[in-house]
Parts: C-alpha cells; sequence; structure tokens
C-alpha cells in the first residue's frame, strides 16, 4: 500500500512538471499567416530638364563733363569792311550765355555808320543796336566736343540819325539833259526801328576755348520811324531795306568762351546676351 501510495504521488509532480513547462511556449495564432518580406524597389528621379541661364547684362557707362559759362567775341566782318570799303565803319560784339544742356541765351551789341552813294541820292546812317533772343543747338557733339549748330530767333532795336547831303530830281524826259545835283546837309535825329530775325549759325573749336563761326539771318522790320519825304534805306543792325520790310545779314565771329561751372552726365549702354546653352 505505501509502495503504491509513492508511485501515485511520482505520477502526478511529473504530470504537474509537464504542464508547467507547455504553459511557458508562446502560442501560435492559426489566423496569422507568415507573409513573405516584398523586395524593396528603388525609383530613380528623372533629371530635372536644363534650363536656360539668365540673361547677361552688361551696362557701358559714359561720364560726360558739359561745361557752362559765359562767351565773348567780335565780328570780324564789321571790324574788317571798313579797311575795303571807304563808305563803311562798323564794330559789333557777341555773346551768349549756356542756359541748358541745348539752350543758349544769346545777344549782338553793334554801332554803324554806313553811306550810301548812288545815282540819285547821298545819304548817311549811323546810330546803335541791340540784339537778343536765343540759340537751340541742334548738333550731337562727340565725347568732350563743344561745336555748335544752331537756329535761333532775336529780336532788335536800333535807334539812329540820317543826313541827306544830296540828291537829283528824276527827269522822266531828259531832253536837255540831267537835272543838276542839289545839295543839302539835312539831318533828321531821334530815329528808331524795331525787327525780328531768324538766324542759323556754325561754331567750332579750333583751340582750347577759342570758337570761329559764321551766320547769316532773315529779318522782317515790324517798326520803323522814318522823316519826312524821305526813306530808311539803311537801318544800323538791320541792313539795307531793299523797298520793303525783308532784310538779310551776315557775320564771321571769333570768341572766346569761360567757363563758370560744369555739369557731369552719365549715359549708359545696355547690352543683352543671347542665353548660353549647356552641353
Amino acid at each position: 500500500m505505501k509502495h503504491t501510495f509513492k508511485f501515485i504521488s511520482s505520477i502526478c509532480l511529473l504530470f504537474s512538471t509537464f504542464l508547467g513547462q507547455a504553459q511557458d511556449v508562446p502560442e501560435i495564432s492559426k489566423n496569422k499567416e507568415l507573409e513573405p518580406k516584398k523586395p524593396k524597389i528603388e525609383t530613380v528621379k528623372p533629371e530635372p530638364k536644363t534650363k536656360p541661364e539668365i540673361q547677361e547684362v552688361k551696362k557701358d557707362s559714359v561720364v560726360k563733363t558739359d561745361r557752362y559759362g559765359l562767351r565773348v567775341g567780335v565780328d570780324l566782318y564789321k571790324l574788317t569792311r571798313g579797311l575795303y570799303d571807304k563808305d563803311y565803319k562798323g564794330i559789333e560784339f557777341v555773346g551768349d550765355w549756356r542756359l541748358t544742356k541745348k539752350y543758349y541765351l544769346a545777344a549782338e551789341l553793334g554801332y554803324e555808320d554806313k553811306t550810301t552813294d548812288d545815282d540819285r541820292l547821298n545819304s548817311s546812317a549811323t546810330g546803335t543796336y541791340i540784339k537778343g533772343g536765343f540759340d537751340y543747338n541742334f548738333y550731337q557733339n562727340w565725347l568732350d566736343m563743344e561745336n555748335l549748330i544752331t537756329i535761333g530767333m532775336r529780336g532788335g532795336f536800333s535807334t539812329f540819325s540820317q543826313e541827306l547831303h544830296s540828291y537829283r530830281i528824276y527827269n522822266p524826259n531828259p531832253y536837255w539833259g540831267e537835272l543838276p545835283v542839289v545839295s543839302t546837309d539835312q539831318k533828321y535825329s531821334g530815329l528808331t526801328a524795331g525787327w525780328i530775325e531768324v538766324g542759323l549759325g556754325l561754331k567750332a573749336q579750333v583751340v582750347k576755348n577759342v570758337f570761329v563761326g559764321f551766320g547769316v539771318q532773315l529779318k522782317l522790320l515790324v517798326m520803323n520811324k522814318e522823316p519826312d519825304n524821305f526813306e530808311n534805306l539803311y537801318i544800323p543792325g538791320f541792313n539795307r531795306t531793299y523797298d520793303g520790310s525783308f532784310g538779310v545779314g551776315f557775320n564771321y565771329t571769333v570768341s572766346y568762351f569761360i567757363p563758370i561751372y560744369k555739369k557731369k552726365t552719365m549715359a549708359s549702354e545696355t547690352i543683352k546676351e543671347a542665353p548660353k546653352k549647356k552641353q
């Protein structure tokens, strides 16, 4: 009986040990299936399209210095005319002031003594005149050049006197010959005249600050105070009237430029290049 009890106890102990080990093993779920690992697929990204490079811009800057000041001179034509014309004496001073890049204030001041001698009369006109206005330079200079091709307008005013030395009465039937010359020294003072004129001129710099130039003017008489029974055949500053209200003029000048101040201007040019292709 005793051995039977030991045998049953040994069987129970062995069975309990077996159950304890069985509980320590993890259970595998029947519903869970083992899935094979999928191979990783590497995606190759396409290379971006090459874009043309940004256009390069080059700027070429040129700094130009413009001089501003006063230019004064004299009319050589009137000054030298008295050397070969005994009936003329005169002088004219010219000047201009650079107001802007293209516009110039201009003026002329002069004196003339002109004797008119023809078949019918001999008279002289003596007086002073002044003209003032502006010039526009439409010539595009190169760098550091100051030449001018101008068109301008002036208003002129003259005070003068006329002296009638002699005259001959016109004889339509000179059968007995011409009538004798009548001598008279009659003087008319306090005469005035006014006009407007349009002129075209040129000035070129021959040496530093020294300019030579010439110009022509077309004039229109707008006011003319004449003596009784006598016409103003010559008006100082206006020249001959040519039996009407129109006149012409000419001058040949040499002048000196006095710089007062300077202005710098910058002109930039932009150059665009074609886009470069990437090789």
